[in-house]
């Protein structure tokens, strides 16, 4: 009579083949086999964030949307500041929306770094990563933008420095946002 019996102990699976027959003088032979518990692949962890990490989700989604408008609006008015020479209307309006891609910024790495933490765990990390690097990299580019617009001797140089900061910055940041927007 041959017995075959499966088993679990521990993290081990192991296979036990008794041998025996009707006769008490017979031989038992019995045999384990094991097989290492990481030779199963683990199951994906469930991810289960609440309702704040969505809202705060939409809100940057939001802000990724209203910034290349905003971005196109800063250079054209700044290109009309250095062809017009800086008239006081041009002059306004550049340094208001300059303002408001400071706010969105602001808004976007509160958000953005909020939810970065929150899904430090989730599968995907690297390309968050990646992203939120690029996106620190252009809050400091604008923040030296913002360091280098009052030039003291008005100068085509510093006005030129200052748009070629403001453009680096730009670019970071438009790399950083349709990476995310493409690589899902």
């Amino acid at each position: 009579m041959t017995n075959i019996t499966r088993f679990f102990a521990g993290s081990a699976i192991g296979v036990v083949v008794g041998v025996s027959t009707v006769s008490a003088q017979a031989p038992i032979r019995t045999a384990l086999v094991t097989m290492p518990a990481d030779s199963q692949q683990e199951r994906p962890r469930a991810v289960d964030h609440g309702d704040w990490y969505y809202t705060r989700l939409s809100i940057h989604r939001l802000g990724s949307y209203a910034m290349f408008p905003l971005f196109v609006t800063e250079y054209l008015l700044g290109e009309q500041l250095l062809d017009e020479d800086g008239s006081e209307g041009s002059t306004g309006a550049h340094t208001l929306v300059a303002g408001g891609i400071g706010v969105l910024f602001g808004v976007n790495t509160v958000t953005g770094l909020w939810n970065l933490w929150d899904a430090r765990h989730d599968e995907g990390a690297a390309r968050r990563y990646l992203h939120a690097g690029l996106l620190l990299a252009a809050d400091a580019g604008f923040f030296w933008t913002a360091l280098s617009a009052e030039d003291p001797e008005g100068s085509a140089s510093g006005a030129e420095r200052h748009r070629n900061i403001a453009l680096g910055s730009m670019g970071l940041s438009a790399v950083g946002t349709v990476m995310m927007w493409l690589w899902k």
